[in-house]
């Protein structure tokens, strides 16, 4: 039976964790308020490191941040932030620790305003997924006019550790635009979902 063909970066470290990650999640269209959070805290924490990095901690990640109920973060005291600056499972960064309180606060505030993150986050791409159509990764830039404009306007509201590549991850992850390379099997299997 004939090999699925992937993006190159899922396969690349031969791990299981990413090749689901990829294969089921990454480029879908994502509009649940939690999981957007989620992906805008992540990627945050990724800064400076790889995503397995991450995806390897995720579980521990959503227990120690209360699920990313941002309510709950929003209200971290002191005690709490040290208390996660202790826990091995997590990246113990103390910036991306105390941005994701700060991001929660500005996550509530957008929430209150538009109603939802969703609908104001994926305006950055006029409520559509964005579709590629990359041949080979090395085509695929690491940010966009879009990112630009979204990192710029996040910033603005507070936000941190939002910078224009770190949007442009999350706007791969969460489905505003479609970066799986022409030859991958989740290429047209993603565009149904948009």
């Amino acid at each position: 039976m004939k090999e699925k063909s992937r993006c190159a970066w899922s396969i690349k470290s031969n791990e299981q964790i990413y090749i689901d990650y990829h294969d089921k999640e990454w480029g879908v269209p994502q509009h649940n308020d939690t999981k957007l959070f989620e992906a805008i805290v992540l990627d945050g924490f990724q800064a400076g490191l790889s995503w397995l990095t991450i995806l390897k901690r995720r579980e521990t990640f959503r227990k120690a941040f209360d699920n990313f109920d941002a309510h709950k973060i929003a209200r971290y005291n002191e005690k709490k932030i040290q208390k996660l600056l202790q826990d091995e499972g997590i990246i113990r960064n103390q910036l991306k620790v105390r941005a994701a309180v700060i991001n929660a606060k500005a996550f509530l505030d957008v929430q209150e305003e538009f109603g939802s993150f969703d609908s104001y986050i994926w305006q950055f791409t006029d409520g559509k997924t964005l579709v590629n159509t990359h041949s080979e990764p090395k085509t695929i830039q690491p940010k966009t006019k879009e990112s630009d404009a979204m990192s710029k306007a996040l910033q603005a509201r507070g936000f941190k550790f939002v910078g224009s590549t770190i949007c442009y991850a999350f706007m791969q992850a969460v489905g505003m635009v479609n970066d799986h390379t022409t030859d991958c099997f989740r290429y047209n299997e993603v565009l149904k979902k948009r």
